[in-house]
């Protein structure tokens, strides 16, 4: 019989199989669309000895061993209610559903509730690295009871990424605190893309640089404190050549950027814990607009192109990329404190304890946002797990002191030639705000008492709620 089951062999439910086959692990198969079904089994080649196709969820359950965990892989949303009741159907007390999924982390603790009332035992699952990743290792995020996630470690385990040796994957918390985590992941992908796309723009429209010259710098960066999956791919793509036209590929490709709606959601999740976290709200709103491509044709023909030509503002070509690659680096550690920020907040309001230095930990491989910037904050997590904030220790303190200056001034001068760096924008206000002793909220909390007698907090009486002299208004 099989180890396991998953239903839904779209790219990530395939490739998660053919991983799992390939560690030697027996698993049962099921897609609704059973042509789906025939055609990956024709290409399983000699991993189909390890892969049991199935007609109906009825034989996928009937086909895995007793108590049977079975894997969902179908798009989130109304589909993985709709498995997951069909499957629970057939399966029994002590069997486990585990959605691998992008899934609201919300309606993951709906459904560990529901289904924890016929004792079934439902995970929640992060997996993260696309369709490589799937097959080869992904860092993998759980979430659920701990006995539940024991049963099925072993083989999570197996698949996961390796960081020297280390497996990417852990249980981070209980309930929908997998997903959650994945959330946020997914929030500081957005903005870590979008900081590198301004800084493309920048390279592009600002110093004239070709895609191959682009390319060849993403690949030094590469090699330094920026050294990334994503950095790597940068480079990656801006060298590739369109097959039909042989233009550079990137140049044939519309500049409008799609969503699952993951960042979106670490947002929201970010505004109603009320953490700060303007550099993945600033990537949400760019690829928004970015998807608005007639007005934004409109609105250049109405008020023209601006400028952009950096010229020699920066200092020379190569003083420039010097500073670009600094200022990217600042904004890197401005939006990866705001993801672990948001995620401690959840930790305390869920009562979830989220281990903060294990989930950098098993990011350093296998996800997206993989770096060797993660086994720095690993490192400072270790050492002090109530951290304040990632930008108040080391050593992203000194990082932040050295690079501060050229995130500065690319934003200035971005401004003033009408290149729109809006990820990178919002991560200067957030450090400007955040190393500023006496902010403005005094005139914000007298205007709140003044029209809403909201009171506020006296310098000279902490504690003790007070009113201003002004008379209340009518408005």
């Amino acid at each position: 019989m099989a180890d396991i089951g998953l239903v839904g062999l779209g790219v990530m439910g395939a490739n998660l199989s053919l991983n799992m086959a390939e560690k030697g692990y027996k698993v049962a198969v099921y897609n609704r669309t059973a042509e789906k079904t025939d055609a990956f089994m024709a290409n399983a080649g000699s991993l189909a000895g390890n892969l049991t196709p199935c007609k109906s969820l009825t034989e996928l359950a009937e086909a895995v061993r007793p108590p049977r965990p079975i894997v969902i892989m179908v798009k989130a949303g109304e589909a993985v209610d709709e498995q997951a009741e069909i499957l629970a159907a057939h399966l029994a007390p002590g069997d486990i559903l585990i959605d691998a999924g992008n899934a609201n982390f919300r309606d993951t603790r709906r459904r560990v509730a529901t289904y924890a009332e016929r004792q079934i035992d439902f995970l929640g699952v992060g997996v993260s690295g696309g369709e490589e990743g799937a097959r080869h290792g992904p860092s993998v995020m759980a979430g659920g009871k701990r006995e539940a996630w024991d049963r099925v470690a072993e083989i999570f385990t197996a698949i996961s990424a390796k960081f020297n040796g280390e497996p990417c994957a852990a249980l981070v918390g209980p309930e929908g605190a997998g997903h959650f985590v994945k959330t946020i992941h997914n929030g500081i992908e957005y903005a870590d893309m979008q900081m590198i796309a301004e800084v493309y723009g920048i390279m592009r429209d600002g110093l004239g640089m070709s895609p191959a010259e682009m390319a060849a710098v993403f690949a030094g960066w590469n090699e330094g404190p920026l050294q990334s999956y994503l950095i790597e791919i940068s480079a990656k793509v801006l060298e590739a050549s369109d097959p039909e036209t042989g233009k550079p590929m990137v140049e044939v490709i519309l500049d409008s950027a799609g969503q699952k709606g993951t960042g979106r959601w670490s947002a929201m999740e970010a505004q109603d814990l009320g953490v700060p976290a303007t550099v993945i709200e600033a990537a949400v709103a760019a690829r928004v607009l970015s998807s608005r491509k007639a007005e934004r044709v409109a609105g250049e023909a109405i008020f023209g192109a601006a400028d952009r030509a950096f010229g020699d503002v920066l200092g020379g070509r190569k003083e420039t990329l010097k500073v670009l690659e600094a200022a990217l680096l600042a904004g890197k550690v401005v939006a990866y404190a705001q993801g672990f920020d948001v995620m401690a907040k959840a930790s305390e309001t869920w009562d979830w304890n989220l281990p903060l230095g294990t989930i950098a930990r098993i990011w350093r491989a296998g996800c997206i946002i993989r770096s060797a910037f993660l086994d720095s904050i690993a490192s400072a997590y270790a050492g002090q797990q109530d951290m304040a904030n990632l930008m108040t220790v080391e050593p992203f303190t000194g990082m932040m002191k050295e690079s501060n200056l050229s995130l500065r001034r690319v934003v200035a001068t971005a401004a003033l030639k009408g290149v729109a760096v809006p990820a990178l924008g919002s991560a200067l206000a957030y450090f400007d705000l955040s190393r500023t002793a006496r902010s403005t909220a005094d005139l914000t909390q007298a205007q709140r008492d003044f029209f809403g007698a909201h009171g506020f907090e006296r310098l000279d009486a902490p504690g003790k709620v007070a009113h201003g002299p002004w008379a209340m208004s009518p408005g």
